[in-house]
């Protein structure tokens, strides 16, 4: 839990403190990939609920957000956290359950076909 307590301090740290340059940061990671042209919108929706309010994530969706790749994933979080309509949001909670999201949309993507 203590380890939990310090990733999050350190990602709020690094988040408010390198805000400016992130953002240039991840618009070039996010153009440079294409990551905005990756998944399509129904499982955008998806995976945003998953994340950032209740909800889950179809095996489908997981699919696509996996082919999207970690750095595109990570950049399009970031950059929805810079946006001020998400200023209230717990960034530490918001990073987390990036986090919980993808672990698990890659666990399912791993792991066989029960009919397999």
């Amino acid at each position: 839990m203590a380890s939990l307590n310090v990733y999050s301090a350190l990602v709020v740290l690094f988040l408010t403190c390198g805000a400016a340059m992130a953002t240039k940061e991840n618009d070039q990671i996010i153009k440079g990939n294409n990551c905005e042209t990756k998944m399509g919108l129904p499982c955008v929706l998806e995976a945003f609920t998953s994340i950032f309010e209740i909800g889950t994530i179809s095996s489908k969706c997981c699919g696509e957000l996996v082919g999207l790749r970690k750095v595109c994933h990570s950049a399009l979080v970031k950059r929805t956290l810079e946006n001020p309509l998400f200023k209230d949001l717990s960034l530490a909670r918001i990073i987390a359950k990036s986090i919980q999201t993808w672990n698990s949309c890659l666990a399912l993507i791993d792991s066989p076909s029960p009919s397999a």
